[in-house]
């Protein structure tokens, strides 16, 4: 078994569930006593999140390359960012260290393709929506991104950093992202990408009719199969 080295604390509410399904997974593959091999550095999200309010992602490449290179001396086989956002700097970290980084993006994708899914709407933070470092990613791969209008990202850039970051699940929240699935799926999406590892505490597949793609699930199963 391969030693799977995660960059987590962004933010810790959704570090857990990574730690939890990579384990739940090793045990149904492996069975008995088996648990998975992981080293976790959680970072202080509070640092990273006012690089990302002020963009200056550079030194947040810099913060989380050192956590990379530091995974990678603990004896780290491959690196998982347990984040959707902080894959803007996704080029710069790899380029710190020699093991291989699982882009979220690349096995999302690779699961829509799987699923047959190839209109997808997208959930995440402003970053995520807006940027092209994410969205690129999954259109090089053959997959058509629907994006919410700027009223909507703004709404739901909000209900991540306001409440989901911090824990709080407000089924006034649930709603109004329910809401904005629903424009998704109006405009043409056949699936739905919860593309921020916070959204899937709020949102989960018997809320909506269309295919979810829970990123953070995604990302973690796919860690588990290269570990295996």
């Amino acid at each position: 078994m391969k030693i799977i080295g995660l960059i987590g604390g962004m933010s810790w509410e959704s570090t857990i569930p990574y730690y939890k399904i990579i384990n739940e997974e090793i045990k149904t593959k492996l069975g008995g006593f088996h648990s998975a091999k992981i080293i976790l550095y959680s970072v202080d999200f509070d640092e990273i999140e006012k690089c990302q309010s002020c963009e200056n992602w550079e030194k947040s490449a810099l913060i989380l390359g050192d956590v990379a290179k530091k995974l990678e001396m603990s004896g780290a086989d491959f690196i998982l960012i347990c984040t959707n956002t902080m894959h803007k700097v996704y080029m710069q970290i790899k380029s710190m260290i020699k093991i291989p980084v699982i882009h979220i993006a690349d096995a999302t994708a690779s699961e829509l393709k799987k699923r047959k899914t190839f209109n997808a709407g997208l959930l995440g933070t402003k970053y995520t929506l807006t940027q092209d470092f994410y969205k690129q990613r999954l259109i090089e791969q053959g997959i058509n991104v629907i994006i919410p209008n700027e009223e909507d990202i703004e709404q739901i850039n909000k209900i991540i950093f306001n409440e989901l970051c911090l824990g709080k699940i407000e089924e006034f929240s649930k709603k109004k992202i329910l809401e904005i699935m629903m424009r998704l799926k109006n405009k043409g999406a056949d699936g739905i990408i919860l593309g921020c590892t916070e959204i899937g505490l709020l949102i989960k597949q018997n809320d909506f009719e269309l295919p979810l793609f829970d990123t953070t699930e995604i990302h973690a199963k796919y860690a588990v199969e290269s570990a295996l």
